[in-house]
This record gives structure tokens, sequence and C-alpha cells, in this order.
């Protein structure tokens, strides 16, 4: 192995008993360039340049090893003894340094790579409960304090459900009312949830306090209808139940979501499964009823339809029409969202904008 020893600046030189080997004055210069020049290198790349400059396949070292023949005889031992000494000294110096090197070089960046635990974390971005779900998840709260429980059906009905227990059969005129998805036969996507309040009176008698939340479908699509929608349709069935308390159920709602000084109407109105059946306008938020370009100068907007449930609909669940009454009412959760928060075109909540969703 070559002895190297470090100087005063740290620079690595040859040590001074092999330098009294090299007999050969361009040897010894080779040597002492070399072992400069891998004192001077400060990464593993200057050093593997001044790898390839000292003992490549073009270097003087090799050149002069392979100049050998063409020496005189008598010189030609001596030479090549020396000089792959120096080779030799050359290349375990090289390894060192590189082992050096390579040291460093870790341990830079590990000082580079250190991480303080004590600094906080760096906060991901989370996202948030899109409006339709908070505005839905509003109103299920609101019904549910009013002793309400929620209940959920299929969103692929049978044409039973979705019209004829409803007291809309094949002929009835209401029918044009509804342009449905039918996938085949009998069978569509539901119009609206009222499905699962019928199912629901099918499994268990009155009372009954549901709300029935969830998605429907209807081939509708501008800036006030889609495709796929969203309703909550409500369904309240015992004894001695009045329009009064449809009114006042309504009212109770309207000031929990609109705010509390909003006013209800009931204007007369016509469903097939209700009767007398209306629909319920609130008091503009934006004029406070004084009339402006979104109430329509009227002072008023309609939220819902609703309507004391038709004697008809109790005959196809059994339920004696003498004894029991119940009022419906079913509203647009993409209507309420809009209306509460001032969005003015219902394609907003289905274009995925982030603009638009992160104000909610």
């Amino acid at each position: 192995m070559v002895r190297i020893g470090c100087s005063k600046g740290g620079a690595i030189v040859p040590g001074d008993a092999f330098l009294g080997e090299i007999s050969r004055p361009e040897l010894r210069a080779v040597y002492g360039d070399a072992i400069e020049s891998i004192a001077a290198a400060t990464d593993l790349a200057s050093l593997e340049s001044a790898r390839i400059k000292y003992l490549g396949r073009k270097a003087e070292l090799t050149l002069l090893l392979r100049s050998i023949p063409e020496l005189p005889v008598a010189e030609r031992p001596e030479v090549g003894r020396v000089g792959n000494l120096v080779r030799k000294h050359l290349e375990a110096a090289f390894e060192a340094r590189h082992s050096e090197l390579e040291i460093q070089e870790m341990v830079l960046g590990l000082e580079r790579e250190k991480v303080d635990v004590t600094l906080p974390g760096l906060a991901s971005p989370l996202g948030h409960l899109h409006l339709i779900t908070q505005t839905q998840r509003e109103i299920e709260d609101i019904f549910i304090g009013m002793g309400y429980e929620i209940a959920e059906g299929p969103e692929v009905e049978t044409d039973y459900y979705n019209f004829e227990a409803l007291n809309t059969p094949a002929d009835h005129p209401a029918r044009s009312l509804h342009d449905t998805f039918f996938t085949e036969g009998n069978v569509l996507l539901r119009t609206h949830t009222s499905p699962v309040q019928v199912r629901v009176m099918e499994k268990q008698g009155p009372p009954i306090r549901i709300i029935c939340p969830g998605k429907a479908y209807r081939r509708d699509s501008d800036a006030t209808h889609t495709p796929m929608f969203h309703q909550v349709e409500g369904l309240v069935v015992d004894e001695r139940i009045t329009l009064a308390d449809l009114k006042g159920t309504l009212e109770t709602f309207a000031k929990a979501i609109f705010g509390a000084e909003r006013r209800v109407r009931l204007r007369p109105h016509y469903f097939p499964f209700t009767e007398p059946s209306v629909e319920v306008d609130v008091s503009c938020m934006m004029c406070e009823g004084a009339g402006c370009r979104l109430c329509k100068k009227s002072g008023w907007l309609e939220i819902l339809g609703a309507g004391m449930v038709d004697p008809n609909v109790f005959r196809f669940v059994d339920y004696d029409a003498e004894r029991y009454t119940g009022f419906a009412f079913g509203m647009g959760i993409e209507r309420i969202a809009m209306l509460k928060h001032g969005v003015n075109d219902l394609r907003l909540f289905f274009e995925n904008d982030l603009r638009f969703l992160r104000q909610f």
C-alpha cells in the first residue's frame, strides 16, 4: 500500500519512502501530479476525472508502460518494476480517497436531509362535503329534531310503487307530468322518493313519521333541472292529522333552514296522491317580501309541494281511511340549496368546478 500523509493544509502527499524508490524523473512527475489531483478532488465526480486522466487507457503512465518494449534492453526491467509500483500505489490512493469522499458525501447528504421533528407538520389540503350533501344533512337534522325517522328505498323501482300505488294508474292524466326513464317492462328509475312511503306503510301501521331522502330521475336538463336530482319527501300518518299540522310542520322547517324571520304561505295545487294539495312558498330572503328579481317581484319563493294523503293511497296499503289521516310533502334538495346560498344555475352543482365548491 502507498504511504500517504497530510500536509499542513490537509492536502494528500506521497510518502518520502516511496518517492525514493522512483528513479525515473518522468514517473516521479506523473506520480506527484496524480497525488496532488487526488488530494484536490472535492467530490466523487472530480476524483473519477483524475483517475481517468492518470490511470485511463490514454493516460501518460499507461502509454509509458506500453512503450517499454521500445526502450533499451537494460532499462526495461527497472522501468517495468517502478511503473507497475506507481500504478499500484496510485490505484490504492484513488481507492482510499474514494472511500473518504463517499463518507463525506453521505454525511453531507444526511445533514441536508435531517428532519427537525419538533417543527409543526405541513397541513395537507382536505376535502369537504358537497353542498348538496351538506344541505341534505341539514334538512335531515331538522326533521329528526321534530321526531321524524329516515327511510330509504331502491332507486330502480317498479311502475306499481312509483305510480299506481300513489293513485296514478296507467290511464291517469297525471302520468303525462313525468317523462320517465324506463329500463324494461314495468321497471324504471324512480321519478320521486314517494315510493319509499308506500313501502314503509306496507310494512308497518300508523303512527308513521318519516322522511325519505335520496336521488330521483326525470328527463329534464336546463338551468333549473337535471336528469338526476335529490329529493326529501316526508310522510305523517296518525289519527286526527289535519292541514294545520302540515302548515305548522313546514313553517317550523322553513324558519329552521332559511331563518326565523321567514313566513310561509300555502297555495292550492294538484298532485295525484294528495287531496287537498298545496304548493308552499316562503317569503323572499333577498327583499324580505318587498319584491325583487329573485322572487319575480312577488315577494315569495316556491320551495315544495305538499298536501293531505289521498284516501285512495291508504287503500293500497290497507289503512282505514276513516280512522287515519296524514300529510305528505316533497322538496328538491338542489332547490333548497340554491335559495339558501344564492346559486343561480343548478348545473354548477355537478360541474365539479373547484372555484365554486370551495365557497361552501
